[in-house]
């Protein structure tokens, strides 16, 4: 039975109830492997970029020991030129089901690890996971581009794919300002990494012709929002812009247009982002559309829903997406982890560059 004190951080009214949030923290807790894995659901693949913002939920709930395996299991299974492959099947790291390594993917450990170390002090396990975010950053930063943009990912045989993905880069930049407040613990200055977290945000900021045009996804729309690289007014004019193409009042947010279907993980990420630009009323309203995607046998949710056919699709309950909810009701509660990692106020910016002028930041 799960202490009630761990999860009352979770409880939001009109969201989750304590106990709710505790069903919830279970059920990632049953899904996780006994080697730290956290596939999507049992029997499907892992990836690390999900893996690790399961993880962050598990901190979230003070469960710091699932959270630590969880982060283990990276360490011991990073490849050598610091990359993890993109799936792996039921996170069993014996049978990879996709070689590709995408940059995204091997970025965002960091932000799991600095989230981590934030919630618990940990300086042990700092020590052990600075080699693996360095190395992993190394390998993301071979794939940036002259025009600042990250390049998709390794195909297997070990070439570059130099195509940008927009929500790739704009998560990159999070990821890159965390690998930054890491590196400033640890004492190790990285200018290097700063130079490109800066390039990386111009690039996300003023040049969409540097990256594949996906905009009819909502991830495209909120993910320069969440990643960082856009604040204030630029900020509210993203999501003025794009809120009657992608929200669904009182169902949630299209993952992608026209398509008449809305998704958790997106939905959660977008109350995340609304939290972090000031719009704490906004990203509740969000929260609370969603609660039709939870399932309350096991307290996870459905990764979508298409409400044309008023229909659950694909019927399976990711951790991912019960993370993401976890996260975004864990910033509107306060933890200090999750606000300072997604806040973003205290996370190093890195250097702009001398590129335009629409690359001086705004105030």
């Amino acid at each position: 039975m799960r202490r009630p004190e761990k999860t009352e951080r979770l409880a939001l009214p009109g969201v989750l109830t304590g106990q709710q949030a505790a069903a919830t923290v279970r059920a990632l807790l049953a899904v996780q492997r006994p080697d730290g894995a956290i596939p999507w659901f049992r029997g499907h693949h892992l990836d690390p970029w999900d893996h690790t913002e399961a993880a962050m939920a598990l901190d979230a709930a003070g469960e710091h020991g699932a959270a630590a395996r969880a982060y283990d299991w990276l360490a011991r299974h990073q490849n050598e030129d610091g990359s993890w492959y993109a799936a792996y099947a039921d996170g069993d790291a014996t049978e990879v089901a996709d070689h590709g390594r995408e940059s995204n993917f091997c970025a965002y450990p960091a932000v799991g690890v600095w989230h981590h170390y934030l919630a618990t002090g940990d300086e042990r396990f700092l020590d052990r996971m600075w080699p693996v975010v360095r190395a992993a950053v190394s390998f993301v930063l071979e794939l940036q581009q002259p025009g600042g943009q990250i390049g998709w990912k390794r195909e297997p045989d070990g070439s570059a794919c130099t195509d940008a993905l927009l929500t790739g880069s704009a998560s990159i930049h999070h990821a890159l300002r965390c690998a930054l407040a890491l590196a400033g613990q640890r004492g190790e200055p990285q200018p290097d990494w700063e130079l490109a977290v800066g390039a990386l945000r111009h690039a996300v900021r003023c040049h969409p012709e540097h990256f594949l045009d996906k905009g009819r996804y909502s991830m495209d729309w909120y993910y320069p929002v969440l990643g960082g690289a856009l604040s204030g007014a630029e900020a509210r004019s993203r999501m003025a812009e794009g809120w009657d193409r992608f929200v669904v009042a009182g169902l949630g947010v299209r993952c992608v247009v026209p398509n008449p279907w809305v998704t958790g993980g997106e939905s959660a990420e977008l109350a995340l982002a609304l939290w972090a630009m000031g719009e704490p009323a906004r990203a509740v309203e969000i929260l609370r559309s969603i609660r039709h995607l939870r399932d309350p046998a096991s307290g996870l949710y459905w990764t979508g829903y298409v409400y044309a056919d008023q229909a659950v699709w694909p019927e399976e309950l990711t951790t991912w997406t019960a993370g993401a909810v976890l996260l975004a009701v864990a910033a509107l509660g306060g933890d200090e982890a999750t606000c300072a990692v997604f806040g973003g106020a205290d996370l190093p910016a890195g250097l702009d560059p001398q590129c335009c002028a629409q690359g001086v930041p705004d105030g």
